[in-house]
C-alpha cells in the first residue's frame, strides 16, 4: 500500500479549509458575493465598494470563528438574522437564492457524490441519501446545514446592504450597526456561558510522576484504533474477535473522548495525554504544524524505544515524522485491507515497541453513507475480521509474547453524515478495552475515564517517562495485581 504523497498531504490541508465549518463560512460568503457580482468585476468602483463594505461584516466573521454554536445552540443563530431583517428590512432574494443553491450543490453533489465517488468509490447516486444526512448533521464541519445557513444568510445580507449603500453614495449610520454587534457579542457570550455545558471535564493536574514505571511491564503495546466507531453500533455488530478480546480483558465502559471530537484533535490528545488548549491542535484544520508538548513517541525515545503510528495524512500535521502515512484515496472496500498489509510490513521491517494502527473504513462509510444503515455495521464487522488476521499474524511472528493490545475508537459518530466534533449523541463515549498477559480478564471498569489516559498508560507499560504535559490517569485498574506489587 502506498503512502500519502506530498500532493495528498497538501490537498488534505486545502480540503479542510472547505470541510471545517469555521474557515468555510468566510470562504463561502466571499466566493458567493464574487460570483453574484461577476458582471461588475471590470469596474474599479465595484471593487472599492466591495472591499470597503467588507469591513462592516468582518466583525461577524470573527464572531462566528470564535464561537462554536454547537448542537441546539445553532438554533439561536436565526435570532440575529431575524433582528437584522426587522431593523434594516434589507435583503437580496437573488443573492440568497444563489447562496442556497451553491451551498446544497457543494455539500450534496460535489462533496457527497462527486468527491466521495472519486475518493472512496461511492455510487454516483449517493446524493439521494446524502441530502438527508446534511440536513440532520450536527458536527463542526461545513456540512452542518442548520448551522451554516443562518450564518451565511446573515453575512451576505449585511454585506450586500452596506455594499449597495456605498455604491449609491448613501451615508451609512454606524450607530445601529455598532449596537447590533455589541448585542450579538453579548448574546453569544451568554449562550456559551450558560447553555454550552456539555464539554467533558478536564483533568486539572498533570499525571502524578511518582506513578511512573521505570521497568517495562510489556515488551510491546499494540493500539488498534477503529476510527469513528460508534459504541452502540459496535455492540450491535457481529464481532467475535473483538468480543473475545473485550471479554477476556478489561473494558472501560465509560471512556470519553475530547472536545472537539475531530480525528486529529483526538489522536493528538490520545498520544500526548493532554487537551487541545495545551497541545495546540484544535481541529482537523492545523494552522501551525506540530504540537506544543511532548508525545508518547518523544517519551519512548528517551529510553531508547520506538513507536510508529500508521494513519492518514492529516495526522502528519500533528505528529510529524512519527506517522507512517497511508493514502486515503482508495476504494472503501480496500482501505482497511491495505492498511493491515502495511501494518504487517512496518512491524516486520521496523519492529517498533509501540505500534498504532488506524483503520479508516468505518469512519469513511459513516461520513459518506451515515451511521444508522447496514453498511456501517458491515464495516465494523470487516474491521473485526481484519484485526483478527493482524493479531494472529503478530502472534505467529512472536510479537505478542509479552504485549498489551488496546482496542478503541478516537470518537464516535452522530446521525447525519456520520459527523463528529460537537459531541452529539453517539460521539462522546467510545469503545475501549485492553487485552494481554498482564491485563485483568473479564473486568469492567464503570468509572468515567478520558482518552487522554492512553499516553501515560502506554508509558507505564513500556517503562518510559510520561509525556511532558500528560494529564491522564494511568489505567491501573486493568493491570493484574501482581504487576502492581512488582512496581511497588
Amino acid at each position: 500500500m502506498k503512502s500519502a504523497s506530498k500532493f495528498e498531504k497538501v490537498a488534505a490541508r486545502c480540503w479542510n479549509l472547505l470541510n471545517e465549518g469555521k474557515p468555510f463560512t468566510p470562504i463561502f460568503t466571499i466566493g458567493t458575493m464574487l460570483l453574484f457580482h461577476v458582471s461588475s468585476w471590470s469596474s474599479l468602483f465595484f471593487w472599492e465598494s466591495l472591499l470597503y463594505s467588507f469591513l462592516f461584516i468582518l466583525p461577524l466573521l470573527i464572531l462566528f470563528f470564535i464561537f462554536d454554536f454547537p448542537l441546539f445552540l445553532r438554533n439561536y443563530l436565526w435570532v440575529p438574522f431575524i433582528i437584522f431583517l426587522m431593523v434594516w428590512n434589507s435583503y437580496s432574494l437573488p443573492l440568497l437564492s444563489l447562496s442556497l443553491g451553491l451551498y446544497f450543490f457543494f455539500t450534496i453533489f460535489f462533496w457527497g457524490t462527486i468527491y466521495y465517488h472519486l475518493r472512496i468509490g461511492t455510487d454516483w447516486f449517493n446524493f439521494t441519501r446524502f441530502w438527508k444526512l446534511v440536513l440532520k448533521n450536527s458536527d463542526s464541519t461545513s456540512g452542518n446545514a442548520q448551522e451554516q445557513l443562518p450564518k451565511f444568510l446573515l453575512v451576505l445580507s449585511f454585506w450586500e446592504m452596506t455594499r449597495a449603500q456605498v455604491e449609491q453614495g448613501v451615508s451609512i449610520d454606524y450607530t445601529p450597526i455598532l449596537i447590533f454587534y455589541i448585542g450579538l457579542f453579548m448574546f453569544s457570550m451568554i449562550l456559551h456561558r450558560y447553555l454550552f455545558d456539555w464539554k467533558p471535564p478536564v483533568y486539572g493536574q498533570y499525571t502524578d510522576k511518582s506513578e511512573a514505571n521505570s521497568e517495562a511491564i510489556n515488551q510491546k503495546v499494540i493500539v488498534l484504533v477503529i476510527d469513528g466507531m460508534r459504541k452502540e453500533r459496535f455492540y450491535e455488530a457481529k464481532t467475535p474477535f473483538l468480543d473475545y478480546l473485550k471479554e477476556n480483558g478489561t473494558e472501560y465502559t465509560n471512556m470519553e473522548t475530547v472536545y472537539p471530537a475531530r480525528t486529529v484533535v483526538c489522536f493528538t490528545s490520545m498520544f500526548t495525554g493532554t487537551y487541545p488548549f495545551e497541545h495546540g491542535i484544535t481541529s482537523n484544520m492545523v494552522w501551525k504544524l506540530g504540537i506544543k508538548v511532548e508525545s508518547i513517541f518523544d517519551s519512548l525515545r528517551k529510553v531508547g524505544k520506538k513507536g510508529r503510528l500508521l494513519g492518514i495524512a492529516h495526522l502528519v500535521d500533528s505528529m510529524g515524522e512519527d506517522v507512517e502515512t497511508v493514502t486515503a484515496v482508495m476504494h472503501k472496500d480496500e482501505a482497511d485491507r491495505n492498511i493491515i498489509e502495511r501494518a504487517k510490513h512496518i512491524m516486520k521491517q521496523q519492529d517498533p515497541d509501540l505500534m498504532i494502527v488506524q483503520l479508516i473504513g468505518t469512519d469513511q462509510i459513516g461520513h459518506s453513507r451515515g451511521v444508522l444503515y447496514d453498511e456501517y455495521i458491515e464495516k465494523i464487522e470487516e474491521a473485526d475480521a481484519l484485526l483478527k488476521e493482524y493479531v494472529d499474524w503478530l502472534r505467529e511472528e512472536g510479537k505478542l509474547e509479552n504485549a498489551t493490545i488496546v482496542v478503541c475508537a478516537d470518537h464516535g459518530q452522530a446521525d447525519g453524515i456520520g459527523g463528529h466534533g460537537h459531541l452529539d449523541e453517539g460521539e462522546r463515549f467510545v469503545p475501549f478495552f485492553l487485552h494481554g498477559p498482564t491485563i485483568e480478564k473479564g473486568k469492567k471498569v464503570e468509572e468515567r475515564h478520558s482518552l487522554v489516559s492512553l499516553a501515560p498508560t502506554i508509558a507505564y507499560l513500556l517503562g518510559a517517562p510520561f509525556p511532558s504535559h500528560s494529564r491522564g490517569k494511568v489505567l491501573k485498574e486493568a493491570f493484574i495485581k501482581r504487576e502492581s506489587k512488582h512496581h511497588e
